[in-house]
């Protein structure tokens, strides 16, 4: 079955998954949002590529901090950007969210950026638009329900290249709620295909799905085990209503045995980075000593992921290596 991500040459025409993305395809990826990086500070280029381009934000589940970095992105290449307020739009009114989308395609938008409640819509929208002859039109996924978010995965492996260099002599450890988790998801999936030759998850029996082990993960209950001697630790956020829920007894018992503290942190190699999507509950997953430390990047994941957007957007658009 081809990959619904890939056209006939199989370059990027949607960005839907890590999940069967190949090595080639993350590894340019990467290098176009190197380039994106202007060398020695932090400041991110403003270049042409999507000039002429219309960028639909199409949040049907609120996330400010997503929906602003890929605003950014698209205006750094210099794309038109229209960002929707979905909850007063059509689809609150009843119409499908295909039709939604026919309608959308109609006014010119060359890119969708889907974030979704529902696992799989972005998917659904890709396909449709294939289904009815609408190549022009790319779907970026900004976040599906539990599956995936590949483009937090994307930056997440800049990161770790950044401070790393090399991916095939890392421990990378995954902490946190992987049960509920798309980021985790994509990680798993981008590390492995990179040639991670340990990704460990550490988080409590009620937050593990079933079917880790067939990833190629080493999983832990014990927070002290799985932290020994990683190069790489990847905390995860804890969402409110799991905190006190049927699944964790309170937030204070889970900061006490799974939140990073310097002590934890101790455990892991001296020159270990923190990584966290955001945004952080400090004092539940992690303490505020390592958040603010010197091994924390979290900043860093942040500018990463304006590039990262960047290089997926102008390679999908066809801006760049066609």
């Amino acid at each position: 079955m081809p990959n619904p991500q890939l056209n006939q040459h199989g370059e990027l025409k949607h960005l839907l998954t890590i999940d069967g993305l190949p090595k080639t395809i993350i590894n340019h990826i990467l290098d176009t949002a190197s380039s994106f990086v202007s060398l020695g500070d932090r400041e991110l280029k403003k270049v042409p590529l999507m000039r002429g381009k219309s960028v639909f934000n199409l949040f049907f589940e609120n996330s400010t901090r997503t929906r602003t970095t890929f605003e950014i992105a698209a205006k750094r290449l210099s794309a038109d950007v229209i960002n929707l307020n979905i909850a007063a739009s059509s689809t609150a009114k009843g119409e499908s969210l295909l039709d939604t989308i026919d309608n959308l395609a109609a006014m010119h938008a060359d890119m969708f950026v889907v974030r979704h409640a529902t696992s799989g819509a972005p998917f659904l929208i890709a396909k449709h638009l294939d289904d009815t002859k609408q190549h022009h039109v790319h779907v970026v996924n900004a976040g599906d329900g539990r599956h995936a978010h590949p483009t937090q995965g994307l930056l997440d492996m800049y990161t770790i290249r950044h401070y790393k260099k090399d991916f095939t002599q890392l421990t990378v450890a995954i902490i946190g709620d992987v049960l509920h988790s798309r980021v985790a998801r994509s990680d798993i999936h981008a590390l492995t295909t990179l040639g991670v030759p340990e990704v460990r998850v550490i988080a409590p029996g009620t937050l593990l799905p079933g079917g880790l082990e067939q990833m190629g993960v080493r999983v832990f209950t014990d927070m002290n085990e799985g932290l020994k001697g990683v190069d790489v630790i990847i905390m995860l956020r804890l969402q409110n209503e799991r905190m006190n829920g049927a699944l964790l007894p309170s937030a204070q018992e889970y900061f006490k045995h799974y939140g990073l503290t310097e002590e934890r942190l101790a455990l892991a190699k001296p020159d270990a980075i923190v990584m966290h999507p955001g945004p952080m509950n400090r004092g539940v997953e992690i303490d505020s000593a390592v958040a603010d430390g010197p091994q924390a990047v979290i900043l860093s994941q942040v500018t990463f992921g304006i590039a990262v957007r960047m290089a997926v957007m102008s390679i999908v658009a066809g801006a760049q290596g066609r």
